[in-house]
């Protein structure tokens, strides 16, 4: 029997240069690779009903935008005078000249907001840590959406490593989003997550 073997990623990592090994580990594994307090952390794309939300979030975001922001899908923003820490939100709001250019870092203070959209496998403690991530980097607003539950939140005015305002809802209920947006989405259509086979084995929603 052959047994594949994981690719041999290069450079090793350490500190400094953990972005580049993570771009490595994307190309190798097909994961979602990013660098949470100078860790790893890998998941699968979006799937199914996850990919669903993103779906449904962007095609309500996109016609409202004023001209000069744009929705943009899995690009990544970094952490100020931090040489290996970005995260990949699900979804991002960015002033549209990010398009035109060759960069695939984004400046946290660029970001109007940042959304998430929690999968079945994802702990307490790691969303507590990203949101955390999120406040401390600067970016305006976060949206976390969490289809095991039906509920959605909204994180506002970062201070001292965190958000000061939290606005809690549920799906069903709209939401307007924060200035400069300023506009109203639905959230009826958020679909739950289902009981999966796959989800007890941390497979990502």
């Amino acid at each position: 029997m052959t047994v594949s073997s994981v690719p041999r990623i290069r450079p090793k990592p350490r500190p400094g240069n953990l972005r580049e090994v993570a771009e490595n580990l994307e190309e190798a594994t097909g994961l979602r690779v990013q660098v949470l307090r100078g860790k790893f952390v890998m998941s699968p794309t979006p799937r199914g009903k996850r990919a669903k939300v993103i779906y449904l979030l962007e095609e309500m975001i996109r016609p409202q935008l004023p001209p000069e922001l744009v929705a943009v899908k899995m690009s990544s923003i970094e952490m100020p005078d931090e040489p290996d820490d970005y995260v990949t939100p699900d979804l991002l709001v960015c002033p549209c000249e990010f398009l035109e250019s060759d960069d695939w870092l984004l400046d946290p203070r660029d970001i109007e907001v940042a959304v998430e959209v929690i999968s079945q496998s994802e702990k307490s403690r790691e969303i507590r840590d990203k949101t955390d991530w999120y406040a401390v980097a600067g970016v305006a607003a976060l949206l976390a959406i969490d289809p095991r539950k039906g509920t959605w939140a909204l994180h506002t005015h970062p201070d001292n490593g965190a958000y000061r305002e939290v606005l809690p809802g549920k799906f069903g209920e709209p939401l307007t989003l924060p200035s400069p947006l300023g506009f109203e989405v639905a959230t009826d259509r958020f679909p739950l997550y289902g009981d999966s086979p796959r989800a007890g084995r941390g497979a990502d929603a």
